[in-house]
């Protein structure tokens, strides 16, 4: 059964609008107001004016901003919370600006929900900035593991294992921090060529380019190489549909040694499969994106790996944001 929610018509209608207020920040995240005003106090004509953009309307948008409680406005002056200072400004050590803009560039997509559901096909996507779209997947991605990945590294035994595969890892970021809590580990990020560029400046930038390498390829289609006894899988299955992720850890089952280990990180659904929110609602995302992968239930991945050939599948005692936990297995 879903989450229980006490509707009344003031809920539906805040909800029903709530895109204004997440398409305020996402424009305020794409100008580059946060980043600008930085640690100091402008006013909407010198921010305008370095932005180079209309004083008027800017006005109107820092206006927004101060209501929504992410700027400060006093008299004609405009400074970042301290919230805002934290996340929003790109040079900061925990800026979530990234996978904002992944959400910025989702938005076209979600107006045309009623096209998907009526068509059960995903939907047409506006041209954009390619190379600026992919940045903001790879490093929004970025974003949110540097929030979870340190507890699930703290949580994972990994004593005694030499090599990880870090299956559609991405920038790596999991395989950072499972090298850093365990000196012996060594790793490999397998994903797309285009995502190598990434990946190797953020393994860099932690200093593990002598323990984390990159193999570039597509694992729903080429073969994986070398030989491991763990691996990761963090949020690809959702991507695809059930037969090809029973295809996918099939092949990340094949590469591990007698004994690996496998550890999947996903959003679960309960098996009703009417909640948590979140993984519902990303089940439609899916939907618009690709029109083939979803959300899965524990239950489904649990099967998943038994057919594979897994054995003692436990839940780890982490919940993430959005309802992600990781089911572990061994060889």
């Amino acid at each position: 059964m879903g989450e229980a929610m006490e509707w009344n018509p003031g809920l539906l209608l805040s909800t029903s609008s709530g895109y204004w207020r997440s398409c305020t920040i996402h424009a305020g995240v794409r100008l580059g107001v946060f980043t600008e005003i930085g640690g100091g106090k402008s006013t909407a004509a010198d921010i305008a004016a370095k932005l180079a953009v209309d004083e008027k309307a800017l006005g109107l948008l820092l206006n927004a901003l101060s209501a929504l409680g992410l700027l400060i406005k006093e008299k004609d002056l405009f400074a970042n919370t301290p919230f805002a200072k934290k996340h929003l400004v790109k040079d900061a050590p925990d800026y979530l600006g990234y996978i904002i803009m992944h959400h910025h560039f989702l938005v076209d997509g979600w107006q045309q929900l009623h096209d998907a559901v009526a068509n059960g096909t995903a939907v047409p996507e506006k041209p954009h900035d390619e190379e600026r779209k992919r940045e903001s997947f790879l490093m929004g991605m970025f974003n949110i593991a540097m929030s979870i990945a340190p507890q699930i590294a703290s949580l994972v035994d990994l004593s005694g294992r030499k090599q990880l595969l870090d299956l559609g890892g991405g920038p790596g970021t999991h395989a950072i921090f499972f090298c850093k809590a365990n000196a012996q580990l060594s790793a490999t990020i397998f994903d797309r060529p285009t995502t190598a560029p990434f990946a190797r400046e953020t393994v860099k930038k932690f200093g593990f380019e002598d323990r984390i390498g990159f193999v570039g390829g597509d694992f729903t289609l080429d073969p994986i190489p070398g030989s491991y006894d763990a691996a990761w899988l963090s949020q690809i299955l959702h991507s695809n549909g059930p037969d090809q992720c029973q295809n996918i850890i099939n092949k990340a089952v094949g590469v591990l040694e007698p004994g690996g280990l496998i550890m999947i990180h996903d959003f679960f659904l309960n098996d009703s499969m009417d909640g948590p929110i979140f993984p519902a609602l990303f089940s439609l995302n899916m939907l618009l994106n690709n029109g083939v992968g979803r959300s899965y239930s524990e239950k489904e991945v649990t099967a998943m790996l038994e057919k594979a050939g897994i054995n003692d599948i436990q839940r780890l005692p982490f919940q993430g944001p959005n309802d992600s936990a990781v089911l572990c297995g061994i060889t």
